[in-house]
């Protein structure tokens, strides 16, 4: 298990098999299971004004040092997607329409985090092995995708108080699911970041840009601080649930 901060992600090269396609740019995510479904890619000199969607299924093991993404689909597939128009939200359709075109089955027929499956690496190697339905049932529970580069910057609201904003998340790398907003109390307690799972996020008023955790602000006071320059271990993911009084997402 490793994590990964979406901040550090972002502007990671995509290279397909024939060649270079741009650079990621923000991550779409549905808001019931908190986990990315998209790499939105910027084409960059290559196709002037155009963004793709790219699902991690799509993605071969990444090269972290180099800090680029392999993805398994030539320039040509990329260059004839169907494309996103800005700032307009993505529909259901649209998503068909595109997991279609890229012969993916979908992600939200079953009980896992990736349907069927607990990774998209893992649902690819079970599409390759067997055929999908072709016509899908609809997604449970009404999910809406997201933007990561949106969500950044939110107000934090505890049950007595506002606390912070969301600075980045904490990307799992297997599962593609954000375990974690990093919070940065600065106007409450300057210095100090901590970790709040999205499980505790009691609602999001998407109009005035804010979430509500059901914590108080004494809580998140005497919280595990978290350290941006260690990793994320079991250790202290942990110490972190412990403290809450949570159920922990690994068992």
């Amino acid at each position: 298990m490793m994590m990964r901060s979406t901040k550090e992600v972002m502007g990671y090269a995509l290279q397909a098999t024939d060649g270079e396609i741009g650079r990621c740019r923000d991550f779409l995510f549905d808001d019931v299971q908190w986990t990315v479904r998209y790499i939105v890619a910027d084409t960059g000199k290559w196709i002037p004004d155009k963004k793709v969607l790219i699902s991690p299924m799509s993605l071969g093991e990444p090269n972290w040092p180099a800090n680029r993404f392999p993805v398994h689909l030539t320039r040509e597939q990329i260059k004839v997607a169907p494309t996103i128009e800005k700032d307009r939200p993505v529909s259901l359709q649209y998503e068909m329409c595109i997991l279609r075109y890229y012969e993916h089955p979908y992600y939200w027929v079953g009980d896992g985090l990736w349907g069927l499956a607990s990774s998209p690496a893992e649902l690819r190697k079970m599409a390759e092995e067997q055929a999908t339905a072709t016509i899908p049932p609809e997604p449970k529970g009404d999910p809406h995708l997201r933007s990561v580069q949106e969500v950044t910057g939110y107000r934090i609201e505890a049950m007595d108080g506002e606390m912070g904003h969301v600075e980045e998340f904490i990307l799992d790398e297997d599962t593609w699911a954000l375990r974690y907003m990093v919070v940065d109390t600065r106007n409450w307690l300057p210095g100090r970041k901590v970790l709040i799972s999205p499980a505790w996020v009691e609602g999001f008023d998407w109009s005035e840009e804010k979430a509500v955790v059901d914590l108080t602000r004494d809580q998140i006071k005497e919280s595990p601080e978290y350290n941006p320059y260690e990793p994320i271990n079991r250790k202290y993911e942990a110490r972190l649930y412990n403290f809450y009084g949570r159920p922990v997402y690994w068992k």
